[in-house]
């Protein structure tokens, strides 16, 4: 299968944020947890998507960076987003 074909459509993407908003106000705390995941990867999933069409409209030019791009693995965005009260260097129980 391409992979223009398997993605995701925006009637769908905007399901799986109502179905993770839903979850977060679960009383349990993991199904909480992943509400809040799923709301955060569709939010990353629709920033990608605004980075590839400004790569497609505008190839030749730089990719602009900002403060919002870093940190820039996904894992150190949801550690970030998740436990802001953290200290950043401290791994947070994610295994590599």
């Amino acid at each position: 299968m391409a992979v223009h074909e398997s993605r995701l459509k925006a009637d769908e993407l905007e399901q799986l944020r109502r179905w993770g908003s839903g979850l977060q106000h679960d009383l349990r705390e993991e199904v909480s947890a992943a509400g809040r995941a799923i709301v955060l990867l569709i939010e990353e999933i629709e920033r990608l998507h605004v980075v590839a069409w400004d790569r497609r409209l505008y190839p030749d030019e730089p990719p602009v960076r900002d403060a919002d791009d870093l940190p820039l693995s996904l894992r150190e965005r949801l550690r970030q987003r998740l436990r802001p009260h953290l200290d950043p260097t401290d791994q947070g129980g994610f295994h590599r």
